[in-house]
């Protein structure tokens, strides 16, 4: 989703504020790919990612069939290594969204940290 509009409505302080959010609250692109590498026949990245769901489907797939799944969740693993750069812009463009639409709604909450 493009934050362009909502971004549009901020001051140059204010921008500042939600690149500083998202650095510092936004999932980092070398965690996700070595957590892929290492662990991902257990879906370990994508938990990380918050796509719990189709983690525990990793993990339980890899788990319940005692190894066998492994063919069916690397072949994942190597779908979700193009799918990662993806994941972690929508996980960054979330956490601009949210900062940028609650500078908006209550701008005097955030006077205090350029102060």
């Amino acid at each position: 989703m493009n934050n362009t509009g909502l971004l549009s409505q901020l001051t140059n302080e204010e921008r500042i504020l939600v690149n500083s959010e998202v650095e510092k609250n936004g999932k980092s692109m070398v965690v996700a790919y070595l957590l892929a590498i290492f662990f991902g026949t257990l879906g370990i990245h994508r938990f990380y990612l918050g796509k719990k769901g189709s983690g525990l489907a990793m993990l339980l797939i890899t788990v319940l069939t005692l190894g066998i799944g492994v063919l069916v969740t690397g072949i994942w693993t190597i779908v979700d290594l193009f799918l990662i750069p993806g994941m972690i812009k929508d996980n960054h463009d979330s956490i601009e969204r949210s900062v940028a639409e609650s500078i908006v709604s209550d701008p005097q909450r955030y006077d205090k940290d350029f102060k």
